[in-house]
């Protein structure tokens, strides 16, 4: 008698995607990838998923710019050239040293872990140029989704709505066993990376999420971020 196993019985659904809590709790953010196109059929699959992600009034505001090929290796190289030349573009303000109390100290652990996974020093300030350069490299990933929208007022419930369609695409990612890492360092070439690309100037871009097969032997991928204990952000009331 032959036993089969069923897919569910081997922790994935029928079409092969893992469990939401599996997906949810494994997925994390890669900074290496192997030199592997992520095939269309999948990436499509990725992006319908993607686009059931909620928003304000179902406004659908994501505009989303997936490059990749002979055109990602140009914004690669027009990217570190702008960065070695301090030429910045951000189309929203961002300070580092904006952090307070528990949330500069989780900032600086995670600094602290990636530049160790990178065998990179403290006084060390070439070397974590080099590293921080990765991300205009897209560690390495063959393709890169860029997300942009449209500014209507304070830009908090868009900006929330982009947030909330990249945690969708980064979940559907990892149900396939795929990876994915936000990068909003991409945003401060927001101007550049329209004029590349030919997007229009209404459209501010906010992140970018270089994404494909990761690569486990890959030095950035060496370490691992916990999350606090729920009672530390969850507050019940009545």
């Amino acid at each position: 008698m032959t036993n089969t196993l069923s897919a569910s019985d081997n922790g994935t659904s029928p079409d092969g995607t893992l469990p939401f809590q599996e997906t949810a709790r494994t997925r994390r953010s890669y900074r290496g990838f192997l030199d592997k196109v992520v095939p269309d059929d999948v990436l499509d699959a990725v992006l319908q998923d993607a686009q059931y992600a909620p928003s304000n009034c179902n406004t659908q505001p994501w505009d989303v710019h997936i490059v990749r090929g002979a055109k990602l290796a140009e914004l690669s190289r027009i990217l570190h050239e702008k960065n070695d030349a301090a030429d910045f573009s951000p189309d929203f303000s961002f300070d580092m040293g904006a952090f307070y109390g528990c949330y500069d100290e989780r900032k600086n652990a995670q600094g602290k872990a990636y530049y160790e996974a990178m065998n990179v020093m403290r006084e060390d300030k070439e070397g974590r140029r080099r590293a921080a350069a990765l991300n205009l490299s897209f560690f390495g990933a063959p393709q890169v989704a860029l997300l942009f929208m449209p500014s209507f007022g304070d830009n908090v419930r868009t900006a929330g709505d982009i947030g909330m369609y990249g945690q969708t695409f980064l979940l559907s990612l990892a149900a396939r066993g795929l990876g994915g890492i936000p990068q909003t360092s991409l945003g401060f070439y927001a101007g550049t990376i329209r004029e590349v690309l030919g997007i229009p100037a209404e459209m501010k871009m906010l992140f970018g999420i270089s994404f494909g097969y990761p690569d486990e032997t890959a030095p950035g991928n060496r370490m691992r971020m916990d999350r606090v204990p729920v009672a530390d952000s969850v507050h019940f009331h009545g």
